[in-house]
């Protein structure tokens, strides 16, 4: 009668979720979806024109990579400074694709000696590399946001 007693009481414990609402199950099931989702990547990358949207997910990542690299660094080199001591330092330019597929500028690396020898560098980057589209990346079917860098090298020898 103990063990008829005692399996009764388990089986009442386990079967709790019967007694759910529809609304609380449903809940449930989000929550646990949510959770099993890779927040910090992406399905897709955003891609420039002269990429295959078709490709696999790494091949778009090198190639929006090797895109913005092209268009940041004709952007750079039409620009020309004065210094009075040599540079050979390194910049870091953090962008976002929004989920529109707006590039923006959000901080350039401040690094005071630089700073000090080129005034007015962090206007003429975000001048020269304004107005930039592409596809936005791509989670599970909707457009998001996406942040990335690049490291920017100044050496004036």
């Amino acid at each position: 009668m103990r063990k008829f007693l005692f399996f009764s009481c388990v089986a009442l414990l386990a079967s709790c979720e019967l007694f759910m609402s529809k609304e609380d199950q449903t809940q449930k099931l989000v929550d646990d979806e949510l959770l099993s989702i890779d927040w910090n990547d992406v399905d897709k990358y955003p891609l420039f024109e002269a990429c295959d949207e078709m490709a696999p997910k790494e091949i778009q990542r090198d190639c929006f990579q090797a895109e913005m690299l092209q268009i940041a660094s004709q952007a750079l080199d039409s620009l020309s400074f004065e210094v009075q001591n040599d540079l050979n330092d390194t910049i870091v330019i953090e962008f976002k694709v929004d989920e529109h597929g707006f590039i923006t500028i959000e901080q350039i690396g401040d690094n005071s000696q630089v700073l000090e020898e080129i005034e007015g560098l962090n206007d003429q980057i975000r001048s020269k590399l304004k107005d930039l589209t592409v596809a936005p990346a791509i989670k599970r079917g909707s457009p998001v946001s996406m942040r990335f860098r690049i490291p920017v090298i100044l050496n004036t020898n």
